[in-house]
């Protein structure tokens, strides 16, 4: 009996397509990594507030403890120094809140001589580097024998937040549509009437994001304040002291509270623009 060996076709191996990687996944990948290395500083911040350290010196994870939450004032220079950056805060974005918008407006709506200077002003104070416009203002203010003090601060912190107002309020102005102004017109309103009942009501989210950006800008500012405070001390001028000496912990459980604060407005802003979204 002969045996016939038949011949079967030889399979080859099945090989797994190769997962390239795109120009998309690359990007994305991109975004995260940048997100990653922005929010690493904050994550830090937050952590160390619960850093329970037995001094000054808070560079060392020492362990896990909610104490430093509950000795949050214990420090009076550093109450001291936030309550003042909150309100000189607080002053400088309500007056850059309402220049910046009637700067934004104008320059958004009308066409008039000396809107391309005012721009290129405008820009400039943007771009300009802190060191140039804090070096300026003091002179300014000791050739004016002004006393430096919240004062100054605050004049300093309106003059440059006025640009960012500006800038995002021009950009809402711009798009916005004439029509419904027009009609307004049409059934009889004054232009003082239909700017605040149909202009501003529309424009006041614009309004309302440069107010916060300028809160921002005026809290956390260390260079314009370091020239024009005196013996003033604001919330960054005690930490840039600090360093000297050690920063206490409760630098970092305010410094997270202030964080904390801006995500919960961004939320809650986001959720308001959502919900108006969809009721129109």
């Amino acid at each position: 009996m002969t045996t016939q060996t038949l011949d079967r076709p030889t399979q080859a191996p099945s090989l797994k397509p190769r997962r390239r990687i795109t120009g998309a996944g690359f990007m994305h990948g991109y975004v995260w990594l940048i997100i990653a290395w922005l929010v690493l500083p904050i994550a830090v911040m937050i952590a160390f507030g619960f850093n329970d350290t037995p001094g000054r010196y808070n560079q060392e994870w020492v362990g896990f403890t909610f104490k430093w939450y509950g000795k949050l004032f214990e420090l009076s220079n550093l109450t001291q120094a936030l309550v003042t950056s909150i309100l000189i805060a607080i002053v400088s974005s309500l007056l850059a809140g309402a220049l910046g918008t009637g700067i934004g407006y104008a320059l958004g709506r009308y066409r008039f001589r000396g809107a391309g200077s005012l721009n290129l002003i405008m820009f400039a104070t943007i771009s300009s580097p802190e060191l140039i416009m804090g070096a300026s203002l003091l002179t300014l203010f000791a050739s004016l024998q002004v006393g430096l003090g919240a004062v100054t601060i605050t004049i300093a912190h309106v003059m440059f937040s006025i640009s960012f107002v500006a800038t995002v309020v021009r950009a809402r102005v711009m798009t916005l549509d004439r029509s419904v102004e027009e009609a307004a017109a049409d059934l009889g309103a004054t232009p003082w009437v239909t700017f605040w009942k149909i202009t501003f009501p529309i424009i006041l989210p614009a309004v309302f994001s440069g107010v916060l950006l300028a809160f921002a800008l005026s809290i956390d500012d260390f260079i314009v304040t370091n020239f024009t405070a005196g013996t003033t001390e604001t919330f960054p001028l005690f930490i840039w002291g600090a360093t000297r000496v050690g920063i206490p912990p409760q630098v970092n459980v305010m410094g997270t509270l202030i964080f904390a604060t801006g995500v919960l407005f961004a939320v809650v802003t986001n959720i308001r623009s959502r919900r108006t979204t969809k009721t129109d």
